[in-house]
């Protein structure tokens, strides 16, 4: 009978462990589920949208950004310099605006493109964003909208640049750089290097708060975005 008691209380220990193992691996209230996670996902990216492409789009969201200011191409920072060794230090200030107000512009067409590609986040790739680095789903935005939004930018900056006058400072800067004895003549595509330059910045700005989100508690300001994001913590 002792013997029968004791195979019954081993029999119960293990069952009771087992039960405890599947009890611990049902879903709780507050474990997010597979919607939760790339509805998290999704609203992470939108915040770093709205909270950060809109400031782009702004006057002097590029040109008074120190993390995103368009410069001069390689081709032309040679030029700067000599025109302010030589005191025209007003003249490359303007170049320089202008590259930064054409993609001021040009971002003002990303934000449909964003919140299209945003809405086709699945549950496999929010979960494999939620544990990847600090940029997993600024680098998923960047490889579903890049080539698209080129296209947008592309025209929308030669227009822009066209219409601030940007050919004709240009034109100035370069015929004044191309006069000087001890110059070689250059002749950068502008469009194609403002382009460029504008996506970079625009991604750099959702990563920045994809970032915060990611490491700082503090910034994830939805119920949402805390039960998801505790995921990557533990």
């Amino acid at each position: 009978m002792k013997k029968a008691i004791y195979v019954l209380g081993i029999f119960l220990i293990f069952s009771c462990a087992e039960l405890q193992q599947v009890v611990n691996q049902l879903p709780t209230s507050s474990t997010p589920g597979n919607e939760d996670i790339a509805s998290g996902l999704r609203q992470a990216l939108n915040f770093g949208i709205e909270k950060q492409v809109s400031k782009l789009t702004q006057k002097d969201g590029f040109f008074k950004n120190q993390m995103v200011k368009i410069m001069l191409p390689a081709e032309l920072q040679k030029v700067d310099k000599t025109l302010r060794d030589i005191g025209l230090g007003n003249l490359a200030d303007e170049g320089l605006k202008v590259l930064n107000r054409a993609a001021e512009d040009a971002v003002k067409e990303a934000t449909p493109i964003f919140v299209n590609a945003v809405k086709n986040i699945t549950f496999n790739d929010a979960k494999n964003i939620l544990l990847g680095a600090d940029n997993a789903a600024t680098a998923y935005l960047q490889n579903n909208t890049e080539k698209q939004l080129y296209s947008k930018f592309s025209p929308v900056i030669n227009n822009s640049l066209s219409r601030v006058g940007a050919t004709e400072v240009w034109s100035n800067i370069i015929n004044k750089y191309n006069a000087l004895p001890i110059t070689n003549n250059v002749n950068p595509d502008l469009t194609d290097y403002v382009t460029q330059e504008a996506l970079e910045g625009v991604f750099t700005m959702i990563a920045v708060e994809e970032k915060e989100i990611r490491n700082k508690t503090t910034a994830r300001t939805t119920d949402l975005l805390k039960r998801v994001f505790a995921l990557q913590d533990r």
